[in-house]
C-alpha cells in the first residue's frame, strides 16, 4: 500500500511583523522588521531590553475576557492563528468525519507566563497555597491542541510536540505522517510561543544567549553578519491545515503546496550548542530528502534556522554544504529570523508558513540586517541578504534545530494534480 500524498489547504499567523498570513507575508517580502524595546514589563534591570513582541493584539477582545484569563498568552496566540487558518481552508467541520481529524502542536515551553505569575504570587503571600484554580491547566504545554479540538469538535489524535526550537516541525512531521499512513484525513498543525516575560528573558539573558544591542533593537538579528552577537527572542504562532489530498479535492478545497517529507535528528553531543561540525544538522536535511525521495539538487530555497548566534550560524552553513556541495551556490538560503525574531517552539510553523508563501509567490524573503561580510563563509554563497529576489521556486526545505540537540526539518513543494 502506497502513501497518501498531503497537501497544505489553510493558513494562519500571528507574529510579531503581521498578525495575519497577509500582513505577516508583505513584512516577509518588505524586510520589516520586528524588534523593538519591551512593552510588556520593566526591563531597567535586564541585560537586554528589546524583543519581536506581537503588536496590536487584544486578546479580550478576541476571546472574551472571562475566557482570556482562564488561558496563558501562548494559548491565546494558538487559537487565534488557528482560527485565521480554519477560515483560510474553507472547512466546514459538521460535514466532515471529526474523528478522522486531529491537532497535533508544537511549543517549547508553554505556559511560562502562567508559572513566572503564580509563583511571585505565592512567593509575595504569606505562604498559605492559594493558587488559581486554572494554573496547571494553563500552563502546561499539551493545553494548545487541547483547546483548539474543543473549540472545534475534532475527535482525531491530539498532542503536543516539545523539542524545543524543533517543536513545530515536529508537529507537522507527525501530522504528515499520520496522514500519509491513512490514520487521519486532516490536521490542524503548528506551534505557538509566549516567552517574552521576566522569566523568559532572564533565562535566556543568563546563558549569554540573546543579543544586547539595546541601542539599535531593529537590527539585532544578523544572521550570518560578522557582528552577531545572539538571537532576538520572539512570539506569536503558525498554523497549518494538512490534509490527505483526495480529501481535500472532495471538498474543493485549494491547495497552497504538497506536503514531501521530514527528517529528524539528534546532534547527541551538547545541551544548548550544536555540533561543531554540523553532523546533526546534515543528517537531518539528508533525511527529509531521502523521505521526500529528492536529490539535493532538486532543492530551490532554504528557509534556514539562521538564529543570528556567533556559534549556531557557522554549523548549519557548514552543514548545508556538506549536504548540497555544488548545488549551494545554485539555491536560495535565508533566514527569516532576522525579522521575527526566533520564535522558538512556533518558529518551524512560522517559517514554514514564509516557505510555502516563497513557492505560491515566486519570492525569496530576505535575510535583512546584513553590514558586514564573514570572511569564515563562502561569498558565493547567496545569503539572499537585506532584499527580496524574484526566482522560479519548486521546492523548498525549511529547518529547525533546538536545545537537546533536537533537529526537524521539513520539504514542501508545489502541487501539481
Amino acid at each position: 500500500m502506497g502513501f497518501k500524498r498531503v497537501v497544505v489547504t489553510g493558513l494562519g499567523a500571528l507574529t510579531p511583523i503581521g498578525n495575519t498570513v497577509p500582513e505577516y507575508w508583505n513584512s516577509l517580502i518588505n524586510g520589516v522588521s520586528g524588534a523593538a524595546l519591551i512593552k510588556s514589563f520593566d526591563t531597567t534591570l535586564f541585560k537586554t531590553k528589546f524583543a519581536c513582541e506581537v503588536k496590536g493584539f487584544d486578546a479580550d477582545a478576541f476571546l472574551g475576557r472571562k475566557d482570556a484569563r482562564k488561558l496563558d498568552p501562548f494559548v491565546q496566540y494558538a487559537l487565534y492563528s488557528t482560527e485565521e487558518a480554519v477560515k483560510d481552508a474553507g472547512v466546514d467541520f459538521s460535514k466532515l468525519d471529526t474523528s478522522r481529524i486531529g491537532v497535533i502542536w508544537g511549543s517549547g515551553i508553554g505556559g511560562l507566563k502562567t508559572f513566572l505569575d503564580e509563583v511571585v504570587n505565592f512567593a509575595k503571600g504569606d505562604g498559605s497555597p492559594r493558587f488559581n484554580p486554572f494554573f496547571i491547566p494553563k500552563m502546561i504545554a499539551d493545553i494548545a491542541p487541547g483547546h483548539i479540538s474543543i473549540k472545534y469538535g475534532l475527535r482525531g489524535p491530539n498532542f503536543s510536540t516539545v523539542s524545543a526550537c524543533a517543536s513545530s516541525n515536529n508537529s507537522l512531521i507527525d501530522s504528515f505522517n499520520y496522514i500519509r499512513l491513512g490514520k487521519a484525513n486532516m490536521f490542524i498543525s503548528g506551534g505557538s510561543e509566549a516567552i517574552i516575560n521576566e522569566a523568559g528573558i532572564g533565562g535566556f539573558n543568563a546563558m549569554h544567549a540573546l543579543s544586547v544591542r539595546n541601542d539599535d533593537p531593529a537590527t539585532a538579528s544578523r544572521p550570518f553578519d560578522l557582528d552577531r552577537d545572539g538571537f532576538v527572542a520572539g512570539e506569536g504562532a503558525g498554523t497549518i491545515i494538512l490534509e490527505e489530498l483526495e480529501h481535500a479535492k472532495a471538498r474543493g478545497a485549494k491547495i497552497y503546496a504538497e506536503m514531501m517529507g521530514g527528517g529528524m535528528s539528534a546532534d547527541a553531543y551538547h545541551m544548548t550548542a550544536p555540533h561543531p561540525d554540523g553532523l546533526g544538522a546534515a543528517l537531518v536535511m539528508r533525511s527529509a530528502l531521502e523521505d521526500a525521495g529528492l536529490q539535493a539538487s532538486d532543492i530551490d530555497y532554504v528557509n534556514v534556522h539562521g538564529t543570528s548566534t556567533p556559534i549556531g550560524d557557522p554549523q548549519e552553513i557548514k552543514a548545508i554544504q556538506d549536504v548540497f556541495g555544488e548545488d549551494i551556490y545554485r539555491i536560495n538560503i535565508s533566514s527569516t529570523k532576522s525579522m521575527t525574531g526566533h520564535l522558538l517552539g512556533a518558529a518551524g510553523a512560522v517559517e514554514a508558513i514564509a516557505s510555502i508563501l516563497a513557492l505560491n509567490h515566486g519570492i525569496i524573503p530576505p535575510t535583512i540586517n546584513h553590514f558586514t561580510d564573514d570572511p569564515t563563509f563562502d561569498p558565493k554563497i547567496n545569503f539572499t541578504f537585506n532584499k527580496a529576489q524574484k526566482r522560479d521556486i519548486n521546492i523548498v526545505q525549511s529547518n529547525g534545530f533546538g536545545f537537546g540537540g533536537h533537529n526537524a526539518s521539513v520539504i514542501f513543494k508545489k502541487y501539481e494534480a
